[in-house]
């Protein structure tokens, strides 16, 4: 595989984006699927070209030998001031994926880069993921890219 380039996606990326969101939401399905819808279905596949066209969201893509390898979703959060909280306006990851041919290449490694250079210049001092607990992959990553855990959602049957 060549040398690859982060950038922001066009719309002909659309396409390729959602072949990998679609290995996203099966692993999503496959480790709850009391939360996740089976299938990929037109609803999904559309709602690319939302946030594709939303001023607040962003796609970034790795695309090497004409490829698109990884893709993630950039969503700009503003949270007003409430009588507990301060304001809060930060740079979320709202998804994120490599394609699962092409991991433990540096590639995740290159896009978390692109992106934190990019929340720079854009003046935001906080970027922000969340991730499900069965995905530890995808944890060891977030860990080794430089995140730390600062908020728990946990669970209880009742």
């Amino acid at each position: 595989m060549g040398q690859g380039t982060v950038r922001f996606a066009k719309e002909d990326d659309l396409v390729r984006v959602n072949e990998l969101r679609q290995q996203v939401n099966e692993l999503h399905v496959q480790g709850e699927p009391d939360i996740f819808k089976q299938g990929f279905d037109k609803e999904l596949r559309d709602y690319v070209y939302t946030i594709f066209r939303d001023p607040q969201m962003k796609i970034v893509v790795y695309e090497n030998d004409g490829q698109i390898r990884a893709y993630a979703v950039l969503n700009h959060i503003v949270k007003p001031e409430n009588p507990f909280m301060y304001k809060r306006d930060y740079l979320d990851i709202d998804e994120f994926c490599v394609d699962e041919a092409c991991r433990r290449q540096g590639i995740g490694m290159e896009m978390i880069r692109f992106i934190r250079g990019y929340a720079g210049e854009e003046g935001f001092d906080r970027l922000e993921l969340n991730m499900w607990e069965f995905n530890q992959s995808a944890l060891e990553f977030y860990e080794a890219a430089g995140f730390a855990t600062y908020r728990r959602y946990m669970v209880m049957e009742p």
